[in-house]
């Protein structure tokens, strides 16, 4: 199950258990977020879409975390003309994980948890590996000469 959300100016394509980061919004870490402005949910075959929004269409999410990205330079010069301006922006972000999907006529899902497999040691790979004969230099030097 699937849902298309505005929020921030921007479209996102979000599912169940998905953490997407988003522009800035005015709500506390832990907090419960209410997207009202679905555009289109989907479960397999049955697709409802938006004229703009999805009646009844809501997606819950929590806030994770608020924090500042990645600094971005602006660098202007222009040459010969003893002429650079330097700045730098740092953009406000929400990390949310989406926790449900709804709409009129579809029932949500529930997130199902599967547990990990330990990966297998080198011992064990080794045991179950066919034994291959190498050859080695004499048996090739052997092969030359005959």
């Amino acid at each position: 199950m699937y849902a298309v959300i505005q929020t921030g100016g921007k479209q996102y394509k979000v599912a169940q258990g998905d953490t997407l980061r988003i522009e800035k919004l005015a709500v506390d870490e832990g907090e419960t977020i209410n997207f009202n402005n679905v555009l289109l949910v989907a479960d397999r075959d049955n697709i409802k879409i938006g004229t703009p929004q999805v009646l009844g269409g809501k997606v819950l999410a929590t806030v994770q975390k608020q924090g500042r990205g990645k600094k971005i330079k602006i660098i202007k010069f222009k040459r010969r003309k003893h002429h650079r301006k330097q700045m730098g922006h740092r953009q406000y972000f929400t990390d949310v994980k989406i926790t449900s999907i709804m709409a009129d006529g579809i029932i949500p899902q529930k997130i199902e948890v599967v547990e990990a497999t330990p990966p297998e040691t080198e011992s064990q790979t080794t045991e179950t590996m066919p034994q291959v004969e190498m050859p080695t230099l004499q048996n090739v030097t052997e092969e030359k000469t005959r």
